[in-house]
């Protein structure tokens, strides 16, 4: 199976890339991984709910053309599914028997998903009602994928 994750904004500090980097080595036992960023659109406090709707859609467009084409989508968002660690594993598991080869994580930029992202997603899934930084969030998912196989494979790591 092959996962990747779409991500808006850099993620510049060495201990979260760091701690993707090790994610991402554990997980190559279990499936290819792959990352891409987009650029995130600037975005002042003082835009209009307008202006903010269009860095969204421009930032919805960057993501949509990094879709894999035939990839499973998932679209991290407040208002999803809230799954447990086991529920994500059975998910993933899933649709790996139903034939599924390539599931793509989408993590959108500071003023969320656009519609149109959100409405091209095959599932929106939710970690909580809280708001997470984008960088601490993408190591967040990256290990909870990664909890997900090691559960899988009857591995310890889960306790």
């Amino acid at each position: 199976m092959k996962i990747t994750i779409i991500s808006v904004g850099k993620i510049k500090e060495k201990f979260y890339t760091d701690a993707i980097k090790e994610y991402a080595k554990r997980l190559s036992k279990f499936c290819k991984f792959t990352e891409e960023e987009i650029p995130d659109e600037r975005a002042d406090e003082s835009f209009s709910p307008s202006e903010i709707e269009q860095v969204k859609i421009k930032e919805g467009a960057r993501i949509l053309s990094k879709i894999p084409k035939g990839s499973y989508v998932v679209a991290l968002d407040v208002r999803g599914v809230l799954l447990s660690s086991e529920e994500l594993a059975k998910k993933i598991s899933r649709l790996a028997v139903e034939g599924t080869s390539e599931i793509t994580f989408i993590i959108g930029g500071s003023n969320g998903l656009s519609d149109e992202v959100l409405s091209s997603a095959d599932f929106k899934l939710s970690f909580s009602k809280m708001t997470f930084p984008h960088q601490l969030f993408k190591v967040i998912l990256i290990e909870q994928i990664y909890r997900a196989f090691k559960i899988n494979a009857g591995e310890s790591y889960h306790k």
